[in-house]
């Protein structure tokens, strides 16, 4: 039995597969690892008054978006299961080229995965911007001041939630968007 070499190195994910970070296919992509990862990952790099996953950022961005976006929303960080979250003003630095290189790849492996188009929506853009807004807000020791979003937090108060309840949160808006007309979760 021969096996087709794969380009760079590995990272051993939550249900023990080996993810080839720089060649991704379709078939390594597993949303369990996405939601482990996203629940256990704190925003800002780990630089907020408390513990706040990426997975309770996507599942908020999700439910802001419009149904035909959700989907996207909810999975708009999900690259970051496997690449980590870089906090925006590093990620733009032209010493990161290689790591938004690396992301956008990725992401797209991602998207063939989920059925979704290439493209992120310009409104998951714009809702990911807003509710950064609301975070650096509600959730930064320096309140946002300072921070140059060009967007408007929404009018809600953020309360992080635990990894565990991040997790079920995920799950069950993934469940309820990807319920085909027969009530059953499609498995792309």
């Amino acid at each position: 039995m021969t096996t087709e070499k794969r380009t760079g190195d590995w990272i051993s994910t939550y249900t023990g597969k080996r993810f080839y970070v720089f060649d991704p296919r379709v078939e390594d992509v597993d949303v369990n690892d996405i939601i482990h990862a996203l629940s256990n990952l704190c925003r800002f790099g780990g630089h907020s008054t408390n513990f706040y996953s990426v997975a309770q950022h996507s599942v908020l961005v999700s439910l802001m978006c419009a149904t035909e976006h959700a989907l996207w929303g909810l999975l708009h960080d999900a690259s970051e299961a496997y690449l980590i979250d870089i906090p925006s003003p590093l990620k733009r630095a032209p010493e990161l080229a290689a790591y938004r290189d690396a992301e956008k790849k990725l992401m797209n492996v991602i998207c063939d995965a989920f059925g979704l188009q290439h493209d992120e929506p310009a409104e998951v853009k714009v809702v990911d911007k807003r509710i950064l807004a609301t975070e650096a807000r509600d959730l930064t020791f320096t309140a946002g001041r300072g921070w140059t979003t060009h967007a408007e937090p929404y009018d809600f108060n953020i309360q992080p939630w635990t990894p565990e309840h991040a997790r079920v949160r995920f799950i069950s808006r993934l469940h309820e968007l990807m319920r085909d007309k027969n009530g059953t979760v499609s498995a792309r």
